[in-house]
């Protein structure tokens, strides 16, 4: 009996000894813990505007959405009739954390806010400027004009002296 307790503690250790060699190229970030969602808070001036986000989600401003952690900077783009649309770009910050402290993500900024412009209205189509034709002469006879002695005190010549 002492025999087969002996081998199997041998084949336990083998057993074992196997196992733990897999161990050497496990990696300790499985210890570390995922990092939360990231809330973003979204506003904008006027309110009402449509928030979405290069990632995924959106909403109607002022909001909160729930953001996965991106591994890079995202964009907001908002967007209200009557205004021009808006992008605002957004920086994620990512605190890895330890055995003590818990992951952590952050985005810069936060909140994310939007001053929308109004949109400038189409300028109206102007007509070009035709200089108007002269109307055809009545055939009705022409009284003759009256003559009058030029004013001899103006300092300015008769402007219908060569019409006479």
């Amino acid at each position: 009996m002492r025999r087969v307790i002996a081998v199997a503690l041998a084949g336990a250790g083998l057993l074992g000894a196997a196992g733990l060699g897999g161990c050497s190229s496990m990696s300790w970030d499985m210890f570390k813990s995922a990092p939360p969602p990231l809330q973003v808070r979204l506003e904008s001036n006027p309110p009402g505007a449509d928030a979405t986000t290069s990632v995924g989600p959106g909403c109607k401003t002022p909001c909160s959405v729930s953001v996965p952690a991106p591994d890079a900077p995202f964009t907001v783009t908002f967007a209200l009739p009557k205004y021009q649309p808006a992008s605002v770009p957004v920086n994620v910050i990512k605190n890895p954390g330890d055995f003590t402290t818990p992951a952590s993500v952050t985005s810069d900024p936060n909140p994310v806010f939007a001053e929308l412009q109004p949109a400038t209205p189409p300028k109206p189509v102007r007509k070009p400027h035709r200089p108007r034709k002269p109307k055809p002469a009545a055939s009705a006879p022409v009284a003759a004009p009256v003559e009058t002695a030029p004013a001899a005190a103006s300092p300015f010549p008769d402007p219908n002296a060569g019409r006479r």
